[in-house]
This record gives structure tokens, C-alpha cells and sequence, in this order.
């Protein structure tokens, strides 16, 4: 089993939370051209009628605008990687034990299974937990294909 691993660098803005409020903030990306592989949205109980929304990846001069246009900015509060290979039944158990094993504690991890392969994205606190987990993995997944450092921040 291998595992292909990329640090995604993730752009967030406050939202409204109504009907609209998430599609006008996505709307200028997508005049930008962004071909967005990762939306998240999260209320904020602290601050009812806003939410947070999350978007990855923004890359190249045309999406950096829209995206800056749209009030979104690269946030820097967590290292993420996104994690993709063969899917097996109990995976996210032993991805998640052996972080757990080297003391390594998530912000965040999600996963989906689509047929056979899955699907994630891990946030860390530092690089040097990204950086552990990533050897975790190639570990697990011998042969793994780093395709981008998570060092880099």
C-alpha cells in the first residue's frame, strides 16, 4: 500500500451564515478558476450568524486575486496534509494510533472513501508533527509518493 502525501495550504474567510452566504464568497474563485478540492464550513457558536469557510487548493496569480477579493487569506494556525492512496478497512484507526503512539495530536482529520481509494486531510499544530506523521505514513505505506514537502510553511 502507498500513499501519495502533499501539504496543502488551506484560505479561510468568515461568512454569513444564510442562505448564499458560502456561494458568494466561492463565486469569485470560481471566475478565478479555481478547480477547489477541499471546502469546509463550520458555524461559529461564539459569534451566532457567522460561519468559517475553508478552501484548498488556490494557486497561481488569477485565484490568489479572487481569492483575496473574496476576503479570504492562507491561514497559518495549522499544518495540513492531504493524504490519498488505497482504502482498507480499519486504515483511519491505524493512521491515527501510530500519530498517537509518538505523541502526535490532531486539530483536525478528515477522510473519504470513494470505491477503493480514500481521501484525506490531517492538520497539525507544527510542521514538526506534519513532518512525523508524513514519515509515519511512508512508513505504513512503504514507497510512498511525497510529492511536496510538508516543511515547507
Amino acid at each position: 500500500m502507498g500513499f501519495k502525501l502533499e501539504r496543502v495550504h488551506i484560505w479561510a474567510v468568515e461568512i454569513i451564515d444564510e442562505a448564499g452566504g458560502m456561494a458568494a464568497k466561492l463565486a469569485p474563485l470560481a471566475q478565478g478558476g479555481a478547480n477547489l478540492e477541499y471546502i469546509l464550513t463550520r458555524r461559529q457558536p461564539d459569534k451566532p450568524g457567522t460561519g468559517l469557510l475553508y478552501v484548498a487548493p488556490v494557486t497561481g496569480p488569477f485565484q490568489v486575486r479572487a481569492a483575496k477579493a473574496a476576503g479570504l487569506s492562507e491561514t497559518h494556525d495549522a499544518v495540513v496534509l492531504r493524504v490519498e492512496g488505497d482504502n482498507e478497512a480499519g486504515l483511519g484507526h491505524r493512521l491515527t494510533q501510530q500519530w498517537a503512539t509518538v505523541g502526535i495530536s490532531l486539530q483536525s482529520l478528515t477522510m473519504a472513501v470513494v470505491g477503493n481509494k480514500f481521501v484525506g486531510y490531517a492538520a497539525f499544530d507544527t510542521v514538526a508533527d506534519a513532518n512525523r506523521a508524513a514519515q509515519i505514513l511512508a512508513d505504513l505505506g512503504a514507497g510512498a509518493d511525497v510529492s511536496s514537502s510538508p516543511a515547507r510553511r
